[in-house]
């Protein structure tokens, strides 16, 4: 199989990548990314797209099994919320729709615990504006994910973030019940259910964090 991987270079996208490279069930691996990766191997095929709205101009390019869609950035990082909103909102709705045009069986795309499009979050309420127009968008075996804090190395050296990783290796026994989905979920975890997910069937579209770390042993 060939899968696409969008936003290859960020935390869930780089350890997806190098899972999908070790699965035997994938012969080719295409990365489209705004950046070269810091890996290499045969099954590998990066793209390099600076403008995700000329996605339609590499149809040929794009035909796949299944697509990842792990396209996320903060409002920090993007500057204002309309840049946000690009990323977040507009990005996923190309891939959709790429998705759709070439009859890609299955897309998985990552979202966040707590989207909505009727919170009073900027944030959530984006990501649930993102994910009803995916579902608008694309016909196929769709899948978005949820998950909590993400535990793994980043390439930014941010405090807050050290600090809430230090409290969640601590603290994290504490999340249990209805609290479970709320618990720090390992980068690893993430990208294998994504894997996992992206070849079940239509019957569940939306997987909790907790419903993601549970996937890992079975």
């Amino acid at each position: 199989m060939t899968a696409v991987v969008f936003g290859a270079t960020g935390l869930v996208g780089i350890e997806l990548v190098k899972q999908l490279l070790d699965n035997r069930d994938y012969s080719n691996v295409i990365a489209v990314t705004r950046r070269q990766l810091s890996i290499s191997d045969p099954k590998l095929e990066e793209l390099i797209v600076d403008d995700f709205s000329t996605l339609p101009e590499l149809e040929d390019k794009l035909k796949a099994s299944v697509y990842f869609c792990c396209i996320g950035t903060t409002i920090a990082t993007a500057g204002t919320q309309e840049a946000f909103r690009k990323v977040d909102l507009f990005i996923p709705q190309q891939i959709a729709g790429l998705a759709e045009a070439l009859a890609i069986p299955a897309l998985v795309v990552i979202s966040s615990i707590g989207a909505s499009a009727a919170s009073s979050n900027f944030y959530l309420r984006t990501k649930g504006e993102m994910e009803k127009s995916v579902r608008e968008i694309y016909s196929g075996n769709l899948k978005f994910i949820r998950p909590s804090f993400l535990m793994g190395k980043r390439e930014e050296n941010r405090l807050g973030e050290k600090v809430a990783i230090g409290f969640m290796k601590i603290c994290g026994w504490m999340f249990v019940g209805p609290l479970r989905k709320y618990k720090g979920i390992n980068v690893s975890d993430v990208a294998y259910a994504m894997i996992r997910i992206s070849r079940l069937s239509t019957d569940r579209t939306i997987y909790e964090s907790d419903q993601l770390d549970e996937l890992k042993n079975k």
